[in-house]
């Protein structure tokens, strides 16, 4: 071999082995995250007992705000009611935005906890406390490894999420004009259906559209032993309810996911009174546009025509709300993150999870943004207690139940890490 040849192969050699991975820093995480455990757990439980419901989280903005500060953001407060901003510079580099929620739910909390809700009729039910717990310790420990990242964090801690409302008043109110636009976005959520240790990542759609339809039914009301004299409004909404199922199961393609719910039914006042008109109220879910789409425009044509087969004095009055697009985790953003979780939690610790049909507005941000977003699921249940569910067929409490309560210290620490894990993928130093 000549000289130079020997000297170009070192210089290769050189080359790549710069170009070798950073070594996952969980050691150092860990470390980290111990000496501030016991103020994240403080954090956690004094957000659990004051919840407050979505468009009035005055104080937990406050709290969440104030720790933003002291993690070393320059924090605004106020973006699209009550949401709150940080942003940490760190040199040149990508933009990434890590978002929690603020609101709670209006449940009653029957956890019996020591640190139960003390507001009555209010909870955080879904897990929001232990997501804005989660993104502080990530906040925390990411100002002290700035060593190990550049670039720019963005911290969205936004309300109304409950409503799916909030993300698109942040954005309305400037998230992306006054605040360092992100090149992705990066948000977390509990599940009651894996262990806590565990996090779940799923490609594509995560989430599923979502559509609140009210209809009322209008009839001729009258007499219940006469009723050949009346338009029973009761009768129409009864048909109309059994026929809006063959939307699902005649009429969409059976390999697309769709549902539709009716939630409510509201129509009389007494035995033999036959009303002047009937209420339902649905819930839509999907997947594809066309589904939503299909199915949308099938209620529609339902409702009426089932109302002019009964003779009805005027078609029904439908009105739609709360609508909310699919949550779409970008398939490369997604599958880079569980890569590198694998790495530092562990392969066994990092699964696959299967789409939901609920709702989540998150998903706004990668979209008006036009950047690749992803949501991770975080494990919240204790694992003995998992196993011996999984052993018995037991249903165990999940988000919105007034039972929910996450493993705590398993789950915070999990999420602190997995976020902190997934910056430092984004943002690592070259």
């Amino acid at each position: 071999m000549r000289p130079w040849q020997v000297c170009f192969l070192c210089l290769l050699a050189a080359a790549n082995l710069g170009a070798q991975p950073r070594s996952v820093p969980i050691q150092a995480i860990r470390a980290e995250l111990e000496r501030h455990f016991q103020s994240l757990e403080s954090l956690y439980q004094d957000l659990h007992r004051h919840p407050e419901l979505s468009g009035h989280e005055v104080k937990t903005a406050a709290k969440i705000a104030d720790q933003m500060k002291q993690a070393g953001f320059v924090v605004t407060s106020g973006l699209g009611g009550t949401g709150v901003v940080g942003v940490l510079r760190n040199g040149p580099g990508p933009t990434l935005l890590l978002r929690t929620e603020l609101d709670a739910l209006p449940l009653q909390e029957k956890t019996g906890l020591p640190y139960a809700s003390q507001e009555p009729g209010v909870m955080h039910a879904c897990g929001h406390d232990l997501h804005m717990t989660c993104l502080t310790g990530a906040a925390t420990l990411l100002n002290k490894m700035k060593d190990r990242w550049r670039g720019t964090l963005v911290l969205v801690a936004q309300p109304a999420e409950e409503t799916v409302g909030g993300a698109r008043a942040m954005i309305a109110d400037g998230l992306f004009t006054r605040f360092p636009k992100p090149d992705f976005a990066l948000a977390l959520h509990d599940t009651g259906n894996l262990p806590s240790g565990q996090v779940a990542w799923t490609e594509g759609y995560a989430f599923a559209n979502v559509d609140s339809v009210d209809i009322t039914i209008f009839g001729k009301g009258g007499h219940g032993a006469r009723p050949n004299s009346t338009v029973d409004p009761i009768v129409i909404a009864a048909r109309t309810v059994l026929a809006l199922q063959t939307l699902v199961s005649r009429e969409k393609d059976p390999m697309e996911p769709g549902v539709i719910t009716v939630g409510s039914i509201h129509a009389g006042t007494k035995h033999n009174i036959i009303p002047d008109e009937a209420k339902l109220q649905l819930t839509v879910r999907s997947y594809a546009p066309a589904v939503r789409k299909q199915l949308l425009d099938g209620v529609v044509r339902i409702a009426k025509a089932e109302a002019v087969a009964a003779r009805a004095p005027k078609e029904p009055a439908i009105a739609f709300s709360e609508g909310q697009d699919a949550l779409y985790n970008d398939p490369t953003f997604i599958r880079r993150l569980a890569a590198a979780l694998g790495k530092g939690l562990g392969a066994e610790n990092v699964v696959t999870a299967r789409p939901e049909m609920g709702a989540e507005d998150f998903g706004e941000i990668g979209k008006a943004a036009g950047i690749p977003s992803a949501m991770l699921r975080l494990g919240a249940v204790e694992p003995g207690r998992y196993a011996a569910a999984q052993a018995s067929g037991e249903v165990l409490p999940s988000p919105h139940s007034p039972l929910f309560a996450p493993d705590r210290e398993r789950s915070i620490r999990t999420g602190v890490e997995a976020l902190v894990l997934a910056s430092l993928e984004v943002l690592a130093v070259p």
